[in-house]
């Protein structure tokens, strides 16, 4: 599928098909996404053409091409290098604002970064959860506090 293609694709779904309106669906989404500059010469290219980093900022323009609630963000810069998750967290900052964000990540770093609420689960149950300031700073429970201070990961 084409760059192009793969942003309009939830679009199709949901019945646009007017090639104006993607047009103008895809050119917003890129650059919400900070893609667009990128690559806006290259729309009928393959995605295989991307590097990972862009692939997984066209990833988010897909999603926000349907104009969402929600975007849920699991591990979304894992095995991506430092400059490309700069720029997929730099995006969930900006996207903030107008989406609620769910970013699923196992590196306490990231979330120290950029989360508001944090809930700290281990073993898939929920230990401890509430404000990030306030979790990252005051944690309540022993299992948090170990985790935090490093004792596992």
């Amino acid at each position: 599928m084409s760059i192009f293609d793969n942003v309009a694709y939830g679009c199709r779904l949901q019945g646009i098909r007017r090639k104006k309106a993607l047009t103008e669906i895809v050119e917003k989404q890129l650059k919400a996404a900070g893609l667009w500059e990128e690559i806006k010469d290259r729309l009928n290219a393959p995605v295989a053409a991307l590097s990972i980093g862009q692939q997984q900022r066209l990833c988010l323009a897909r999603g926000l091409a349907v104009e969402p609630q929600f975007i849920l963000g699991d591990e979304a810069t894992s095995a991506l290098d430092p400059i490309s998750s700069k720029h997929i967290e730099d995006l969930f900052l900006r996207l903030k604002e107008k989406y609620g964000i769910i970013l699923v990540t196992h590196t306490l770093r990231q979330a120290l970064r950029i989360a508001d609420h944090v809930v700290f689960m281990y073993l898939g149950e929920v230990i401890e959860q509430g404000p990030a300031d306030n979790l990252f700073n005051h944690p309540q429970y022993e299992l948090t506090k170990q985790y935090l201070s490093g004792v596992f990961s």
